[in-house]
């Protein structure tokens, strides 16, 4: 009976501990590749914008996610939330990244974000976590495309 309550209480006691990790992303060297296209576009690149999102994670389901996000941000290999298995769950985290785009481009009235920043802040207890997201970058306006 000692042995079965020792037990349980270190179960007991693991599930409520957890993890914290924070990501913030920032290129460490001066991007330069080339991309050629015909298409010309002039952007007008303005004042600082940023936007945040949020959400909670109870198992495998999230919950109070937006419903708003931006289109295109996908940074996972294959855009399947970081794993090359065709049928693994997305990650939570890059549908909170494109939230918070989505935030900072409608907050601002921007067409796109130039040089963008993410700050991730993910706690995970194990049965729950939570994941907040910070985006900062430059409000672009584009002027005209050719």
């Amino acid at each position: 009976m000692k042995k079965l309550l020792i037990v349980s209480s270190l179960v007991f006691a693991g599930a409520l501990t957890g993890c914290s990790s924070l990501n913030t992303s920032a290129p460490s060297l001066p991007l330069s590749g080339s991309v050629a296209t015909d298409v010309k576009a002039d952007i007008e690149v303005g004042e600082k914008i940023t936007g945040q999102s949020s959400a909670t994670k109870v198992l495998i389901f999230t919950i109070g996610a937006e419903t708003e996000y931006a289109d295109g941000i996908a940074y996972s290999a294959g855009g399947r939330g970081g794993s090359l298995l065709p049928f693994a769950a997305p990650n939570p985290v890059e549908s909170v990244k494109s939230a918070a785009a989505y935030n900072a481009i409608q907050a601002s009235g921007a067409d796109v974000i130039v040089a963008p920043r993410y700050i991730v802040k993910q706690n995970d207890y194990v049965v729950f976590g939570t994941i907040d997201v910070t985006v900062e970058g430059y409000k672009g306006t584009i002027k005209s495309i050719k």
